[in-house]
This record gives C-alpha cells, sequence and structure tokens, in this order.
C-alpha cells in the first residue's frame, strides 16, 4: 500500500474547474476527491480513523484559495484568517515580556528611500515598482523628484523602522528599541517559483527590529535565540535547524564590518551551546545571519525564523544616539529579527507537522453541535447552544475586549448522524457535540449534550484533560451517569453548557 503522506501543501490549491474544488496537482492520484470510494466511506461510518491527508486536505480547502487575477497572493477564508490572526495574538502577548513594542509602516515609499538603504541597487529585481497617477518621469538631473519619482512596494520593513528611530532623538539609556510590525511585505517572485503558501509575492511577517549599542549585541540575539525555542517548543514543532549565513558576494559596507559582524554571530552561537551549520555566501546583502529552519513531511526544509545582524542600514539612515559624553554621539547597531517567518509559509508548516489537526487554542474548528433527527426543538436548541459555547461573556450591547470565545459551529442538515460525524472528522473539528430529543428532556439550565473528542494533534494528552476534568468537576452522582467510559476516546461525555464551556477553557489554556 502506498504511503499516504506528503500531500505538499507547498504546491496547493489549485482550482478544478469541472467539480470548483481544491486539491494538489502534485499529489498522487488516490489522494484527489475522486478517489475517496464508497467502501472507504461506510468505513469511516463505522468508526474508522479518517486518513492524516484528509485532516490536512479538508483544512487547506477551507483556508484559502488563490486567483489568477493576483498570483502568489493568498485569499484567506474566515477560517485561515483566524489562524494567521491567532499566530499574531500569540506573538502579541510575548512581546511585551521581551521589550518589543508594535508598530504600524507604510506600504510603499520613494524609490530615493530605496536608493538610500541600499534596496533599489541589490534587491531591485525583487520588487514591485509603482508610478503615481498623473506621474510623468520627470527627472531633476539624476534624481526623480516630486509626484513624478518612481515608488516601490515594501519587501522588508527595516527602511520604515529606521526612519521611526531617526524621528526623535535618542539616548544611550533608550536603548534597546525593538520594534515589531505585522504589515504586509511583497516580492515579486517568478511565477515559476510561486508555491502555495510557502512562496509568495505578498505575505505577512511578524517583523521585528532591535536598535541597539555595540556592548549589547551578544545579549540581544542569544534573547532573541531564546525567543524562538520559547515559540516553537510551545508550538510543539520538535527539532530545528540552524543555519549561519555569511557574506554573499554582492554586499554593502567593508570586508572588515562584515568580518566583525560576523565573528558576533559566531560568538553568540557557540555560547548558546546549540548546534549549528555555516552556509558560505548566503548572508543578507546588508549583513549576515542566523536562519532557523524546519524540515516539513516531505523532508524539504524551510526557513522560518531569521536573526541578521547590520552595520550598514544606520550609517546609511544617518542613525545616531546621544552617548553619556555630552560631546559625542555614537551610531546604534540594527538586529533584524522574525520569530515565525512568514505566517502564511509557517501555517502550511504547522498543518503539515500536524497532519491538519491544529491545536485547539489555534484550530478555527474547535467544536461542532450535530443534531439528531429533523425535530424543529432540536435544531432551535442546538443553535441556542452553539451560541452559548461560542461566547461564554456575551452581554447587551459592546462587548469587553478580554471577552472569551471558542470557535463553534452547529450541522442542523438533514444528513444521517454518522455522515455529520465523518464530515466533522474530515475537517478537523477538535470536538464534537451531539444533540437529541433525550438531551432536551431536563430543565433548561441541565440540558447537556454528548461530547467526543474527534481530531487533535495531541489527542492523548486532551483526552486526560477531559477525564480529569470530569473527575474533578462534575460531583460523583452526575458522573455515574454519564454516558460512555471516561478514557475512551471515541466514547461520548454528557456536559452541560456550563461544563462544556468550562472544559473547552480547560483544554484551551493547558495546551498554549
Amino acid at each position: 500500500m502506498r504511503a499516504a503522506w506528503p500531500l505538499r501543501l507547498c504546491e496547493v490549491p489549485r482550482t478544478n474547474r469541472q467539480r470548483n474544488r481544491h486539491f494538489s496537482c502534485s499529489s498522487p492520484r488516490w489522494l484527489r476527491p475522486s478517489c475517496v470510494n464508497s467502501s472507504q466511506e461506510e468505513a469511516h461510518r463505522a468508526g474508522a480513523e479518517v486518513p492524516r491527508n484528509q485532516h490536512v486536505r479538508a483544512s487547506v480547502n477551507s483556508f484559502f484559495t488563490l486567483h489568477a487575477s493576483s498570483p502568489g497572493s493568498p485569499l484567506f477564508q474566515p477560517s485561515g484568517t483566524h489562524v494567521l490572526q491567532k499566530l499574531q495574538a500569540f506573538l502579541r502577548a510575548q512581546y511585551p515580556n521581551h521589550g518589543f513594542q508594535e508598530v504600524l509602516t507604510p506600504t510603499i515609499y520613494k524609490k530615493s528611500l530605496w536608493e538610500t538603504s541600499g534596496h533599489w541597487d541589490n534587491y531591485k529585481d525583487d520588487m514591485f515598482a509603482v508610478v503615481g497617477r498623473g506621474a510623468q518621469g520627470g527627472q531633476d538631473l539624476v534624481r526623480q523628484i516630486g509626484e513624478d519619482e518612481e515608488y516601490g512596494l515594501k519587501p522588508m520593513n527595516c527602511p520604515g523602522h529606521c526612519l521611526l528611530f531617526r524621528s526623535q532623538r535618542r539616548s544611550y539609556k533608550d536603548l534597546p528599541i525593538r520594534y515589531a510590525d505585522f504589515s504586509p511585505l511583497h516580492r515579486n517572485e517568478l511565477s515559476g517559483a510561486l508555491s502555495g503558501l510557502t512562496r509568495l509575492r505578498r505575505f505577512h511577517q511578524d517583523d521585528g527590529h532591535i536598535f541597539c549599542r555595540h556592548d549589547q549585541i551578544k545579549q540581544e540575539i542569544a534573547e532573541t535565540l531564546d525567543f524562538v525555542h520559547l515559540v516553537y517548543q510551545t508550538l510543539n514543532l520538535g527539532a530545528y535547524k540552524l543555519r549561519l549565513g555569511t557574506r554573499p558576494e554582492q554586499f554593502v559596507g567593508s570586508v572588515d564590518e562584515w568580518e566583525m559582524a560576523e565573528k558576533r554571530l559566531r560568538l553568540a552561537l557557540d555560547e548558546s551551546g546549540r548546534v549549528y551549520d555555516i552556509n558560505y555566501g548566503d548572508g543578507a546583502f546588508y549583513g549576515p545571519k542566523i536562519d532557523i529552519l524546519l524540515t516539513d513531511a516531505d523532508g524539504k526544509d524551510h526557513q522560518t525564523a531569521t536573526i541578521q545582524l547590520d552595520f550598514q542600514l544606520p550609517k546609511r539612515f544617518s542613525l545616531e544616539y546621544d552617548t553619556s559624553d555630552p560631546n559625542k554621539k555614537d551610531m546604534p547597531v540594527l538586529i533584524h529579527r522574525a520569530v515565525l517567518g512568514s505566517l502564511e509559509r509557517f501555517t502550511a508548516i504547522l498543518l503539515e507537522s500536524h497532519g491538519g489537526k491544529l491545536p485547539f487554542w489555534l484550530s478555527p474548528y474547535q467544536l461542532i453541535i450535530l443534531t439528531v433527527g429533523e425535530k424543529v426543538n432540536v435544531r432551535q436548541q442546538a443553535k441556542y447552544m452553539a451560541r452559548q459555547l461560542a461566547f461564554p461573556d456575551a452581554r447587551p450591547g459592546a462587548q469587553v475586549l478580554n471577552a472569551r470565545r471558542f470557535m463553534v459551529d452547529c450541522d442542523n442538515s438533514n444528513q444521517s448522524i454518522g455522515k455529520k460525524i465523518l464530515d466533522a472528522k474530515k475537517k478537523g473539528y477538535s470536538l464534537y457535540a451531539v444533540v437529541g430529543e433525550r438531551n432536551l428532556e431536563q430543565l433548561p439550565d441541565k440540558q447537556n449534550l454528548d461530547v467526543t473528542l474527534s481530531s487533535h494533534p495531541n489527542e492523548q494528552d486532551v483526552q486526560k484533560v477531559i477525564e480529569g476534568y470530569v473527575q474533578s468537576r462534575i460531583w460523583p452522582a452526575k458522573r455515574e451517569n454519564a454516558r460512555g467510559k471516561i478514557g475512551n476516546s471515541s466514547a461520548a461525555t454528557c456536559l452541560t453548557i456550563q461544563q462544556c464551556q468550562e472544559l473547552m477553557a480547560e483544554i484551551d489554556s493547558r495546551f498554549l
């Protein structure tokens, strides 16, 4: 039997116009929708596990789509948008502990700025050039001026952050200054190089820049490496690789400056005790870098996080700060850093590494309520339960900023309960709850749901949380009457709405 992997997220989705479906044109024939036969469907209804590749394909199909009108720029569905926003929220929660302040910067800058930064001479082929309305392309000697000047969509945030640093007078006591930015970036990749979510023309990056003194470099790099390790450990991504990129053929600055920068990065890596490789000539044009690489299910390495040491941009932008000597100013050092890198690429790697099953706190499919039968009162109550579970802290009028929110859906269709359960598993719902007439026999505040663990990358650990919750929170009389055997992931646990809310909150907090 052929292995049910890899699906290669880096090459999906493509559009099948006849079926109006999305699938990987590089995937084996038997992974495509037409190859899931009726016997497989019946096996799933009987309780068999949904294959790993079907979890991934279902997740990808519901997360984003691509269109020829904007190649390399995914259109994210609400579910995919939820994942990117949760990743951003997770990083935002870490920023205060690591001293980062989030900023917003423009998407477009004049050509003259890119000439100052060095991007126009060294990175122009990978940028999108833009000319304003009514521009004639006039020039004053060498430099374009005024409204006629050409613009460029930003491929990086560093020039904008340099402008922010330069906008105010700085003291040595202010450093380090750390900026974070989630603004979309645009890079003019060749059409043949575009690849699903892993190689795009428009993407979001958890970009960050640290302006520090020379004596702070080692500590800042060490703390950034620790930040990366914390995030990757929390996301349960396993081992990752470190790679030091040295001076490329095309670079700015002097050789001495480059050698000093490379020495600083080597020293930081050596003192961290982490194993790393050296990729000679792979540095950015403005400085050497440390890349963090994750390996996907196909064995391909993807660069995610990066730490780059830069002595050039502060010089090009004439950045300075007041020293302890009133008559002397000094130039800061710039450290570029990204922890997740491209959020789109990182999402693809997450989906592949977890087989399409995202952790509960990150998943856009946390729980779905499945109705039994066609009774109107059952369907109405299921919708009410879904809203109560999704918004535990809901109140009339404006909602509070920190109100809890869970992603809860409701399937009121006329399909059989077996088919509904199968669909829920395919879509990757972490939990599903069955509601029928017998669940509504109690008083309104005692009406219950039969909750079952459906899909999670750490299913055994989640089941222990469910078991622990039932044993500690539900009094013995109720536990004796609970339908299903606690500890069996295929069995249902009977919970009230409030108990289900508490259980979801427990799972949400335990695995983040």
